[in-house]
């Protein structure tokens, strides 16, 4: 086995090298240190943002409501233009998306709220949302390129949204990625010393999990679009083909990964998810080597080691397989809500965007991440970072993977496509459907409803 100490240095080395090389801290300026008189001139010339509330809709609860709600408190105290941010959860993630929905029709809206890329693209079918470009690019309330190039460019263009001609529909506060969890304790006692980079090694390996032992299986299978995405883009393809504006469901990466999981059902070594969460707490529990998922949930993982019952041991975060179709590093499926602007006057939008501004300065995006455990969109905030980094490697290992990146279509109506990914095709492959005949299908099916229901 590798020794682990070398390895998390040789990780905190990489994560910590990537700040430099988006530009000087000294090029950033500080959202309350710009002007407090409106602009001479340019799109967002008199616009007077002093005094306006903002009406901020989110999904966050519990701890994480508890530390947004303090941070929403430092703004209203200390912004000088004497802006209020209202915090509101107003439930799950869907619960928000079909309160915008009637919110669009009936005029009531937030003016800031949480929503993941198809919805905004969704809810600017009716027109209802500011293009934040107008604000990215203002040379007074805006960044300057420094700045542009301290955020992680998979991020900082997730919300730049083609199918409405390059507009810029909400922007990142936070974002997750799909990762390969690992038991390393695992790999060891079937005498590997490193994860799988390979989909032909991770059959390898979980199959030795599964005959290494009682009640064991390799990996269990969460039927899941972000995996599919994840899994294509780790190979080298995409789902979706931008330049012909297309779900392309059907190439050779992702035929290949969802043949990887149907062989591994054939051959025993690998099981489907029977309930919720069953995959985190078989991974847990030793039962399975692998399991794949969002690294947000890596702090209820950590929990669940801790608690279980078949006792605590030594796990990783590394990339999907990648290696099988000639790629030679590794491209991580990126994803999470952004936020953001609904249309209403032209101070008000821009008080939303000064807070938004404000929630992406490294600082803040550090002190977000430790609570959070979202990784922070700003480069430079891995400085700010470094004791947390080091006392989780975990955290570290994944950030360290934020170099090679793509995200998930953002066109309007892949909350749809999901469900029929998840619900109807990945469960048909898994039963023995030839594989390539359902993803020709998915992709027609796809293309139909995009194309006749949620098109300009």
């Amino acid at each position: 086995m590798k020794n682990r100490a070398l390895v998390f240095v040789l990780v905190l080395v990489l994560v910590l090298s990537i700040a430099p090389l988006a530009g000087a801290q000294g090029g950033f300026v500080a959202t309350f240190s710009l002007p407090t008189t409106p602009a001479a001139d340019g799109p967002l010339a008199g616009v007077d943002p002093s005094g306006q509330t903002v009406v901020y809709w989110h999904q966050h609860s519990g701890d994480r409501e508890t530390a947004l709600n303090e941070i929403i408190d430092e703004f209203n105290a200390d912004n000088p233009w004497g802006i209020t941010v209202q915090g509101s959860n107003q439930g799950s993630y869907n619960d928000i998306y079909q309160k915008m929905i009637a919110g669009i029709a009936s005029g009531e809206l937030p003016n800031l709220v949480v929503a993941y890329q198809n919805q905004s693209a969704t809810y600017q079918l009716e027109d209802a949302l500011t293009d934040m470009n107008i604000f990215v690019n203002d040379p007074q309330w805006g960044y300057n390129d420094d700045e542009k190039a301290d955020f992680f460019q998979g991020f900082f263009m997730q919300d730049v949204n083609p199918q409405f001609g390059g507009a810029r529909l909400g922007f990142p506060p936070n974002r997750s990625m799909e990762v390969l969890y690992v038991n390393l304790d695992g790999l060891a006692e079937l005498g590997y010393d490193a994860p799988p980079t390979t989909w032909d090694e991770f059959k390898e390996m979980a199959c030795a999990w599964t005959a290494s032992g009682e009640n064991r299986v390799g990996y269990t299978i969460r039927t899941d679009a972000s995996f599919v995405a994840a899994a294509t883009f780790a190979l080298g393809g995409d789902i979706f083909d931008y330049e012909n504006d297309a779900y392309v469901y059907n190439t050779e990466p992702t035929v290949y990964a969802l043949q990887v999981m149907q062989d591994l059902i054939k051959d025993g070594c690998a099981n489907r998810v029977a309930e919720r969460y069953g995959d985190q707490n078989d991974f847990a529990n030793s039962k399975n080597l692998f399991y794949i998922g969002s690294s947000s949930g890596m702090p209820f993982i950590a929990s669940a080691i801790a608690e279980s019952e078949a006792g605590e041991f030594e796990w990783t975060v590394a990339a999907i397989p990648y290696g099988d179709l000639g790629a030679t590093t590794p491209t991580q499926n990126i994803y999470g809500a952004s936020v953001s602007i609904p249309k209403s006057t032209p101070e008000e939008e821009l008080a939303a965007w000064l807070f938004v501004r404000w929630m992406s300065e490294p600082e803040q995006q550090a002190r977000w991440a430790e609570i959070s455990k979202y990784f922070p969109v700003r480069a430079s905030s891995a400085t700010a970072l470094a004791d947390y980094l080091a006392e989780d490697p975990q955290f570290a290992a994944a950030f360290a993977l934020l170099g090679n990146t793509r995200a998930e279509p953002p066109v309007a109506g892949y909350d749809v496509v999901r469900t029929m990914v998840e619900q109807e095709t990945f469960f048909s492959i898994l039963d023995g459907a030839n594989v390539q005949s359902e993803l020709d299908a998915l992709t027609d099916a796809a293309n139909e409803v995009y194309q006749t229901q949620f098109h300009q």
